[in-house]
């Protein structure tokens, strides 16, 4: 699915790994350089070409940052932001979990110009307005993708659809390995069958399986679950955690194709601050073979606009908050003329709001013969978003091949600890 730019990380391991199942040298990704972070009200900033290693790549950030001065660095909670080289799962949940995302930032003491410009953006790309985020997950979130990512921020992308580079290889790959793959077939209820097996209700059909992976976006685990009665009696665990998954608000995304290309020094991909609706805006046009070429031939530029938390009531309206807003950073598109436009605002990532680390659905543990994958579901290791899901989705993977006498698929974890990890005294 494309809905809104995915940043191919390089320390996604387990989802390159997959990835490399159809391209082994993974040629069809292509850097995308640089991760600007731009306001209407301040200068930009952009989080790559740091050190790759805390704390000097923390230390960098401040030393070359307009938004961080000394000024902050005195003025600051260091204590609190001391946390953020501190993480480490039990502690961390234990003392930030019940915490809203903008309570620990507000409590840090910066400036509203580095909450906004470095901490805030970082914290809405989650899908989460900052008070609705646990303050746990953006530390965890925060060392994941930056303090302790010895990979580095910079990121790379593919370099034409989803839909070409991986959806159709993947499909292709597993139907070469003898499987079935079926699209547009809507499962509705999972019952027990005999023989410890589950059966899956498809709409005049179904199917009887002894290993079953629940790899969907929450609503959709929340909807199969609510038309399933009978797990309730025999995973009753399941039934109440997916009962209760919570759902992030609406994102929206809106895919403009427009009569007269953006000016020559917008950044392929920038992250916006402050904004009422646009969290971010990509250039496809400079990102994509198909949005390329048809730049090429007509002079204009696809450009794409993401809301993570949208507050519109329906599309279009996000699509003209979004517009005026992007007018308002960038001045050359307030009057191209739109000569295509693709809109969809839906409510399907998940969310980490304050208190919910207890409620999280595990790969395994939820019921016999059910495993639970996707970016919801909390694994042993820290990772997030495509890795997350990647990660998930191996570990159910590896479950069924203990049961059934083969090897496991290996994988590879980051830093799982702070710099400054076990040498904090709790937060009272």
């Amino acid at each position: 699915m494309e809905h809104g730019f995915h940043a191919f990380f390089r320390h996604y391991h387990t989802w390159r790994a997959l990835l490399r199942r159809i391209d082994p040298e993974l040629g069809f990704l292509r850097p995308v350089g640089g991760y600007p972070v731009i306001s209407r009200e301040w200068p930009a900033e952009d989080l790559t070409g740091l050190p790759r290693v805390a704390p000097f790549n923390l230390l960098a950030l401040f030393a070359r940052s307009p938004s961080l001065g000394l000024r902050d660095l005195l003025r600051s909670d260091q204590r609190r932001a001391a946390e953020l080289l501190a993480y480490e799962r039990e502690r961390t949940t234990a003392a930030f979990d019940d915490v809203p995302a903008a309570g620990f930032l507000a409590a840090l003491g910066m400036s509203d110009r580095a909450q906004a410009m470095l901490f805030e953006a970082f914290a809405r790309s989650f899908f989460a307005d900052p008070g609705a985020l646990s303050a746990a997950e953006l530390v965890a979130m925060f060392h994941y993708y930056f303090l302790g990512n010895p990979a580095g921020i910079g990121f790379d992308a593919p370099a034409t659809d989803h839909h070409t580079a991986i959806w159709t290889p993947l499909r292709d790959h597993l139907e070469r390995h003898g499987a079935t793959v079926r699209t547009g077939t809507p499962a509705h209820a999972l019952a027990p069958a005999d023989g410890h097996r589950w059966r899956v209700e498809l709409g005049g059909e179904h199917l009887v399986t002894r290993h079953l992976v629940l790899a969907t976006d929450p609503p959709a685990l929340r909807a199969l679950v609510a038309g399933s009665p009978q797990l309730a009696d025999v995973a009753p665990g399941l039934a109440a955690k997916a009962a209760a998954l919570p759902v992030a608000p609406p994102f929206a995304v809106t895919r403009l194709w427009l009569d007269r290309d953006v000016a020559p020094q917008r950044a392929t991909f920038s992250a916006v601050s402050r904004e009422p609706t646009l969290d971010s805006v990509t250039v496809y046009s400079r990102l994509e073979r198909p949005s390329a070429e048809w730049a090429a031939r007509t002079g204009g530029a696809v450009v794409e606009l993401h809301s993570y938390a949208c507050t519109a009531p329906d599309a279009a309206t996000a699509t003209a908050r979004m517009r005026d807003e992007l007018a308002a950073l960038w001045p050359e598109t307030a009057e191209a003329g739109v000569v295509h436009v693709h809109e969809r605002i839906a409510a399907t990532a998940p969310t980490f709001p304050p208190g919910g680390a207890a409620a999280r659905l595990r790969v395994t543990g939820e019921g016999r013969g059910i495993r639970v994958a996707g970016d919801h579901v909390d694994t042993p290791f820290l990772t997030g978003l495509m890795e997350r899901a990647a990660v998930s989705g191996v570990l159910a993977a590896n479950d069924v091949l203990a049961e059934v006498g083969a090897g496991p698929e290996p994988l590879v974890a980051g830093p799982q600890r702070g710099l400054l990890a076990g040498l904090l005294p709790r937060p009272r």
